[in-house]
């Protein structure tokens, strides 16, 4: 017996040990995170806390909303620029990510499971852009931020607002419900074993060159423009408040795509879609080939061997769609 409570005693002390070491490092890289990629916008109080956000520019009002994993530096490191000129740019950190607060009420525990859903995302973002005077706005969603421009158009339909959309404009965005699961990654560090032990883990401890990989890996079959990575600021992502919010974000995404999907018919806003044959991440053949046939005001535009990226990769394509966004809402 004595030597069984040595073992445990001496197991105790160990975990204990690797648990300081972990929190400890893991504090280190939040810190060091935010000193290196620090807020470049401004930031405007909503219901439930803050939201972070860069506007610039003159002329209709354009929101842009990034994907999963990222924050609004996905779009100032080059798309915003060439907009500015004759649009007034929103972009803004999508709730849990970047620098903005995760939406009201939900649990943000070490065990916790709950996502912030893309209804509710677009709830807060669209007081945030009532705030701020965005009015009429082409809402441009990449990815995950697809679905919270569609949960944006959604939740016009139930009410008059400046800040409804005129328009949508879709860059490889999640539309629909998926076949499948979205494999361990999502599944283990979304789950409350993963939110209390892995995502510390690795928030603490990945090295950089899987980061790099990572970013490298969502661009294939391209690369990341030159400067790209360096701008991006994925450590913000790794800080672990924030890699919870996002994996447990992707890991509930389903069944609200679900949900909001049953009223896409009712949707009549102009909606420009892009999206890469070659996109392995949000294929279209599951999500903009099927979002088509149930919104006749959608069009699809594909973009032959090009990957999940492709506002990055083919910034002229994803221009084009804005523009022709804006002009067919007449804003143009």
């Amino acid at each position: 017996m004595p030597s069984v409570t040595k073992a445990l005693t001496i197991s105790a002390l160990v975990a204990g040990a690797c648990a300081v070491a972990t929190a400890t490092m893991s504090h280190r890289q939040t810190t060091a995170a935010e000193a290196d990629f620090p807020p470049i916008g401004d930031f405007v109080t909503v219901t439930g806390g803050k939201v972070h956000y860069v506007q610039d520019g003159s002329g209709p009002h354009v929101v842009l909303l990034h994907g999963a994993g990222s924050n609004l530096r996905e779009f100032t490191f080059h798309l915003m620029g060439q907009l500015t000129d004759r649009y007034t740019v929103t972009a803004f950190d999508r709730p849990g990510l970047g620098y903005t607060d995760r939406v009201p009420g939900v649990d943000q525990g070490a065990f916790a499971t709950e996502g912030d859903a893309p209804m509710a995302q677009a709830a807060m973002l669209r007081e945030a852009a009532a705030a701020l005077g965005v009015s009429n706005p082409i809402v441009v969603g990449h990815s995950f931020g697809g679905a919270v421009g569609l949960a944006w158009a959604n939740l016009g339909l139930d009410q008059q607002a400046p800040e409804n959309a005129a328009a949508m404009v879709s860059y490889a965005g999640v539309a629909m419900p998926w076949p499948g699961d979205l494999g361990w990654y999502y599944t283990l560090n979304g789950s409350a074993f993963g939110g209390a032990v892995t995502v510390p883990l690795i928030a603490a401890w990945v090295p950089e060159s899987l980061v790099d990989k990572a970013v490298s890996d969502t661009f294939a079959p391209q690369t990341p423009p030159e400067g790209y990575s360096d701008y991006l600021g994925a450590p913000l992502t790794l800080r672990v408040d924030s890699f919870r919010a996002n994996t447990r974000q992707v890991r509930t995404l389903r069944p609200h795509v679900v949900e909001m999907a049953k009223r896409y018919p009712e949707l009549t806003l102009p909606i420009e879609i892009l999206h890469g044959t070659a996109d392995q991440t949000v294929p279209s053949r599951v999500h903009s080939e099927e979002l088509i046939k149930l919104v006749p005001s959608a069009r699809l535009t594909m973009l032959d061997g090009v990957g999940h990226m492709l506002h990055q990769n083919d910034p002229e394509a994803a221009v084009a769609a804005i523009d022709r966004a804006a002009a067919r809402a007449g804003l143009r």
